[in-house]
């Protein structure tokens, strides 16, 4: 899916990280960063790492069951297969001494959420000679600035969301479904070719913005119900994701004038999104804004959070970089963010990247409420986006 100078790009990064820590041996076991660095990437249903030295070539210790798919879809060719009755640690631990590596200093990602306590002190104990090297937070960190073959790909994502949301607000009446509506956009997705045809969240929205994480049942949509929609189609693990209210009938007045409001804030948000920015200052537009505006009473959640490579782990979203009043970071251009606000039953949300001035929208919907029954004025241009 990406070229080799681009895989040369990511390598030359994690070697200039391993030169700051000091570690002659990178172990990486996040899903994310198996993906991002060699290209394959796998579930944890037993351990399995790859290894990047300083200098010479990297390898992949997993399972022999899928040691074909890693040489298939990785430009590593050193793939190592255990069987099934091995334990996965001591084959790690045991490729690391075939290739000399056993007094090394190895440098791994504290944070992983596969370096888990007891597999640390297991390779611990089957390699006594090496010195463990804390790089906390690098399967993350490594990832936060995209290429423009990565911004590529989540452009790509972005159309199928856009798609998908056109294709519910047309075909919403009264008598649908949440389930109905998540079918809709599942069966786009895999039609214009996301990886799978999950969905996130599709509720009928209720209160002021307690159903962002509502739980998905069937729920049936009346006329002037909210129904909200969450997005979140991915391509080669790369996702996308935007949020839209869509109501049967004619939104009110009043409901039409909170959307403006909140759109408008964001609006803000994204025109100050350049490289250089806090993220606490791009927060407080929105977060202090929406409370000026008495559109909540309380604004305790984020208002962006990272966005790019999902594969198989444990979290559904990427917090390593969020915007809070607590964000000392700065915005670097290529990151990439799920940027969103909610209130009063409405939430939008758009994919946005951090462009050299401002940021720049990868989804295009229009940013209003978007009306089920009739056909709308920007149908011809979202399909043929």
């Amino acid at each position: 899916m990406f070229s080799r100078a681009e895989f040369d790009r990511r390598i030359a990064r994690a070697r200039d990280a391993m030169a700051s820590a000091g570690a002659d041996l990178l172990l990486v076991d996040s899903g994310e960063l198996l993906a991002w660095l060699t290209g394959y990437t796998v579930s944890e249903t037993m351990y399995r790492a790859a290894f990047l030295p300083r200098e010479g070539d990297a390898w992949f210790t997993l399972r022999a069951l899928d040691e074909a798919p890693c040489r298939e879809k990785s430009w590593i060719s050193d793939v190592v297969g255990f069987a099934d009755t091995d334990e996965a640690q001591a084959a790690v631990a045991a490729s690391i001494r075939e290739r000399r590596f056993a007094d090394a200093r190895i440098g791994l990602d504290t944070n992983s959420y596969s370096m888990s306590a007891a597999t640390f002190m297991r390779l611990s104990a089957l390699l006594p000679d090496a010195s463990f090297i804390p790089m906390p937070g690098l399967s993350d960190s490594l990832r936060w600035v995209k290429s423009d073959e990565e911004i590529a790909v989540l452009r790509q994502a972005s159309a199928i969301a856009d798609k998908a949301m056109l294709e519910i607000a047309r075909q919403a009446r009264p008598g649908m479904t949440t389930r109905d509506a998540a079918a809709i956009a599942s069966q786009v997705f895999l039609r214009e070719g996301a990886d799978t045809g999950e969905v996130g969240p599709v509720v009928k929205a209720t209160g002021s913005h307690e159903f962002l994480h509502g739980a998905f049942k069937t729920e049936t949509i009346t006329e002037g119900d909210i129904l909200h929609v969450e997005l979140i189609p991915r391509v080669g693990n790369y996702g996308a994701r935007m949020m839209r209210p869509v109501v049967v009938g004619e939104p009110s007045a009043t409901l039409n004038a909170a959307a403006e409001k909140l759109v408008a804030l964001q609006d803000r948000q994204i025109a100050a999104m350049k490289p250089g920015a806090v993220a606490r200052d791009i927060d407080a537009i929105m977060r202090q804004g929406a409370l000026d505006a008495h559109l909540r009473p309380t604004y305790e959640n984020v208002t962006a959070y990272t966005l790019g490579l999902y594969t198989r782990t444990p979290r559904t979203s990427d917090f390593s970089r969020v915007f809070l009043p607590t964000s000392h970071w700065v915005l670097q251009e290529g990151m990439v963010f799920h940027l969103y606000a909610t209130a009063q039953g409405l939430g939008f949300s758009e994919t946005v990247a951090v462009g050299a001035d401002g940021g720049v929208r990868l989804t295009t919907s229009p940013r209003c409420v978007l009306t089920g029954l009739g056909k709308h004025p920007f149908e011809q241009t979202l399909s043929g986006s």
